[in-house]
């Protein structure tokens, strides 16, 4: 099964919506491997921003990510990365599709309530910045089988 990394966005957690999106992602089929609450300092930001670092805008997105603290999640399930992508819409929240995370909860490019990692070598890679391998566990669902067809698992 392929793991991705979300993150709830201090604009989800300052709006209360941590369990409506934690709904939303388990509804889907997916499964929670890992979850955490964290506070991101100037060096995790820089490092996972780091393609933004140079640009005007950084320090404004930089601020905006250390309001409040963040959640962490390792979700897990057949293409996750994509299944993720998908639900959460594009980028800008003015643009996603009604129905996406983005497109019911945001109207903003930057206050637009998740990241998702973009591919699975960057989920692999942003999964170890924000978790520890013994943060991320390994357990079966009894759903699963009612989740995927038995071709699929």
């Amino acid at each position: 099964m392929e793991k991705t990394l979300v993150l709830l966005k201090p604009s989800c957690v300052q709006r209360q919506l941590i369990g409506e999106i934690l709904n939303r992602f388990e509804r889907r089929g997916l499964r929670i491997a890992g979850l955490k609450m964290m506070q991101l300092d100037d060096a995790i930001l820089r490092e996972h921003y780091s393609h933004l670092a140079d640009k005007p805008f950084f320090p404004t997105l930089a601020a905006s990510m250390q309001v409040s603290p963040v959640v962490a999640l390792a979700l897990e399930g057949i293409d996750a990365v994509q299944v993720v992508r998908t639900m959460t819409g594009a980028t800008n929240g003015r643009a996603a599709a009604p129905g996406t995370i983005r497109g019911d909860y945001s109207v903003s490019n930057q206050q637009n309530i998740v990241h998702a990692s973009d591919s699975p070598e960057n989920a692999a890679i942003e999964l170890k910045r924000f978790f520890r391998p013994e943060e991320i566990f390994e357990y079966t669902s009894g759903a699963r089988e009612y989740i995927y067809g038995a071709d699929e698992c």
